[in-house]
């Protein structure tokens, strides 16, 4: 039988590593299998060892000479993986049949629990997210991964192969294959919401700085980079509020009084209300914003007829409203601002930075207002030139956020309860400059009452999908900006 496949796989734990490669060894398709930036000493190791690190581009180009099947199998983690029973049959099956440049698949977490489903999602022009998992089997085409490491240009020590796979989406089909071939102890056991703000750790800054490198130069490869050119936005118009704080609601007893009570009793120089947009509750809410009601006159208590809102159209409901301001911000229902200086430090970076949104840093404390690691997001990875191109490759941009009404009237949001703020600040960034500030502004509670503090697999891939969904749109966009210009 002909040998297709060449494997390098990372290691470990030495018996971790001699597990995966006893299991490769039978299949009559492996012609070698060498084991890379194993910490064990050579001879407990059962395969060549080549020294090096995957996420370094001289150790990538070091890789090509001993690539001469049709097949070359990364093994990117270095945990107890077992194979499923003719699992790179499989793969090199669908390989065949397609012409793919990259294949992956599903996989099991095999934790304390025992064995549970961990479903991957399709990859598509949005998924630029440089932490996209592929679980821990990537089977590239050699062809291809030769072109593309060839075509890698820059040095990177962090990168590569986030480079790697941008790459090889330029020049072939990167393919998710649902189903499960191999069962693997988790890579990351934490909870959906510790996991959020990685790339915001200052430790991680040389990281990000060499990921943004690399998705700058896929957007230019694709034509969807956008150069440091911004439209002026007006003003203008007659509003009966210079602001209005947005907070949309749903059963949040426990604490939208607290989070009205942190927007209207802010101190400003212009006369501002808040708008709570009271999505159809059951709890109890509704009572207490009513007595509010009667104890503040610019608060104003929206009850939508329409019952179809998420989050997304509950805030279109408050900026179409004719009460609304010239710019509106955002406070969620459980979170509060930070002192009573918010909306005026806001209010202000508009006019001083000329921009059409305004973005804030946030403190993530619990649900008594205990500081929570990491502590202060701050976005620093922002820059005025390129954080509209960098905003394509991260998951989120920061709190609170606001918005020139005028313009996101235009725009509005994608009526959703996730990702709709997202979708609104990439689309008026394809346009505008988007400020900043640094300084904290705002806390984020983390409780058991959030909806992403804890999410399952399923969830958590729905509302990846969900922004790399935005994302293609958003890239398609810009191309169109991109070649009228």
């Amino acid at each position: 039988m002909e040998k297709q496949v060449t494997c390098f796989a990372t290691g470990g734990n030495h018996n971790n590593t001699n597990h995966i490669i006893r299991q490769l060894k039978k299949n009559a398709y492996l012609k070698c299998c060498y084991v890379i930036n194993t910490h064990t000493a050579k001879e407990e190791v059962e395969a060549p060892v080549l020294q090096g690190n995957l996420c370094q581009t001289a150790f990538l180009r070091q890789l090509l000479p001993y690539c001469d099947t049709p097949y070359t199998l990364l093994i990117i983690q270095p945990h107890r993986i077992d194979l499923g029973t003719f699992a790179l049959d499989r793969l090199l099956q669908i390989a065949q049949a397609t012409s793919a440049a990259m294949l992956y698949s599903d996989y099991n977490d095999n934790g304390v629990n025992g064995l549970s489903p961990h479903p991957l999602t399709d990859y598509q022009d949005g998924s630029l997210r440089d932490d996209f998992n592929f679980g821990a089997l990537w089977l590239l085409r050699t062809e291809k991964f030769k072109e593309a490491v060839k075509q890698m240009t820059a040095e990177y020590q962090f990168a590569a192969l986030y480079d790697l796979r941008l790459t090889l989406s330029r020049s072939g089909k990167i393919l998710h294959i649902p189903e499960i071939l191999y069962n693997m102890a988790p890579a990351d056991s934490r909870l959906s919401g510790e996991k959020n703000f990685d790339y915001v750790d200052p430790k991680n800054r040389e990281v990000q700085s060499e990921m943004e490198q690399v998705c700058n130069q896929h957007l230019k490869h694709v034509g969807a980079w956008l150069p440091p050119v911004f439209q002026a936005p007006d003003f203008g118009g007659n509003f009966p509020v210079e602001m209005s704080v947005v907070i949309p609601v749903r059963n949040r007893g426990k604490t939208i009084s607290e989070a009205v009570k942190s927007a209207l009793n802010q101190h400003t120089s212009f006369p501002f209300n808040v708008m709570v947009v009271d999505n159809h509750s059951t709890d109890g809410t509704s009572g207490i914003l009513k007595q509010l009601c009667t104890e503040y006159d610019n608060l104003i208590h929206i009850l939508p007829q329409e019952q179809d809102l998420g989050i997304g159209g509950c805030w279109n409901r408050a900026i179409t409203d004719d009460r609304c301001g010239r710019f509106c911000i955002q406070l969620d229902s459980d979170d509060l601002y930070i002192d009573n200086t918010v909306l005026q430090q806001v209010r202000d970076a508009f006019y001083t930075q000329k921009t059409a949104a305004v973005i804030g840093s946030y403190r993530i404390v619990d649900f008594n207002l205990h500081p929570l690691p990491p502590g202060l997001i701050d976005h620093k990875e922002w820059t005025p030139d390129n954080g509209r191109n960098n905003a394509l490759r991260i998951n989120g941009l920061g709190a609170p956020r606001a918005f020139c009404t005028s313009i996101i009237r235009k725009i509005k949001f994608p009526n959703t309860s996730y990702g709709e703020d997202y979708a609104a600040v990439l689309a008026i960034s394809r346009h505008y400059q988007i400020g900043r500030l640094y300084d904290a502004l705002y806390l984020c509670r983390r409780w058991d009452g959030n909806s992403d503090a804890a999410l399952s697999v399923e969830k958590e891939n729905k509302n990846n999908v969900f922004k790399d969904r935005i994302r293609t749109f958003e890239v398609e966009a810009r191309k169109t900006v991109i070649q009228g210009q």
